[in-house]
């Protein structure tokens, strides 16, 4: 006969349990290099070859013109003075520019303010008739078939030819002077400004007409943004324009003048000042085509080149 054993539970509870296995040792991590150090962002090469492109032709340029000048001065009898000669007398007309002798022995620098004087209110008068005028003939077809011939007619007309106008209509030289800067400087603000309006594209009216928009808020959202390069240009051409007119109509009128400087010192055959006088009305020229661009660049988003 088979015995069978049975434990107790209170036996079963005190039996010895198998000691667990030991957890494993956890592998350590490997340890983390420090980050490199990240480099410094390289400064991009400087662009040599755009300076030496920006500042050796011009100096090539005027090197040319000295040469040319030099050869010129010295092969023929004509008179005209050397390089040297007129920068010592430029140096001489420049050490003193604002002297005052008399109302018509004064410094370069007095015919320089008094020249840009007269162009300043010429050329803001026809600003302030040519532009307006400008925006109407471009707006109405009728008025630009009105006044279209008479620009064409008028606006080739030499600016000595109304000179005789202006003297004989003010009695006086100054605004004789100031009539010719301005019928002369009228003609490209108007023409730019109502060719900039007629090419302002036909949706952007059929909007404001749809909206209802008055003539104010067309000018002043849609038209005057639209047409401002075009003014822009206009207003560079004009300002060269009156440049060159306020010399010429200052030789014939006298008085107080860049021009009127030049034709002095050639009554006096002082020739190295003439010379003088050409590249000072050149380089006024140039700072006031350089203002003008700046402008232009300041309002409108294109590229304005000279």
């Amino acid at each position: 006969m088979v015995a069978a054993i049975f434990h107790s539970p209170i036996e079963a509870a005190a039996a010895p349990v198998p000691p667990a296995a030991a957890p494993a040792p956890a592998k350590s991590a490997p340890l983390e290099s420090a980050p490199a150090p990240t480099p410094a962002p390289r400064r991009p090469p400087r662009d040599w070859r755009g300076l030496w492109m920006a500042v050796l032709p011009p100096i090539f340029g005027l090197g040319l013109l000295v040469l040319v000048w030099q050869g010129i001065a010295s092969t023929t009898g004509s008179g005209i003075p050397k390089p040297a000669e007129t920068w010592a007398q430029a140096v001489k007309v420049f050490s003193d520019p604002f002297y005052r002798n008399g109302p018509n022995d004064q410094g370069i620098g007095w015919n320089i303010l008094s020249s840009l004087k007269r162009v300043g209110i010429g050329f803001g008068l026809a600003a302030l008739v040519g532009i307006p005028a400008g925006f109407a003939i471009g707006r109405s077809v009728f008025l630009s078939r009105m006044f279209n011939p008479l620009i064409s007619l008028l606006r080739p007309v030499s600016p000595l030819a109304w000179l005789p106008i202006g003297l004989l209509v003010f009695k006086g030289a100054n605004p004789a002077a100031i009539w010719t800067i301005f019928i002369c400087s009228i003609w490209p603000m108007i023409i730019n400004t109502a060719v900039g309006v007629q090419r302002v594209p036909q949706d952007y009216l059929n909007v404001a007409r749809v909206l209802n928009l008055s003539e104010w808020k067309v000018f002043t959202k849609i038209l005057f943004p639209a047409v401002l390069p075009y003014l822009l240009t206009g207003v560079r051409l004009a300002v060269g324009t009156a440049w060159l007119v306020i010399v010429a109509a200052e030789m014939l009128t006298g008085g107080v003048g860049i021009g009127f400087w030049v034709w002095d010192e050639w009554n006096n055959l002082n020739v190295s000042s003439i010379i003088i006088a050409i590249f000072v009305i050149g380089g006024v020229g140039l700072l006031l085509e350089a203002a003008l661009i700046r402008l232009a660049s300041l309002f409108t988003y294109e590229e304005v080149k000279a």
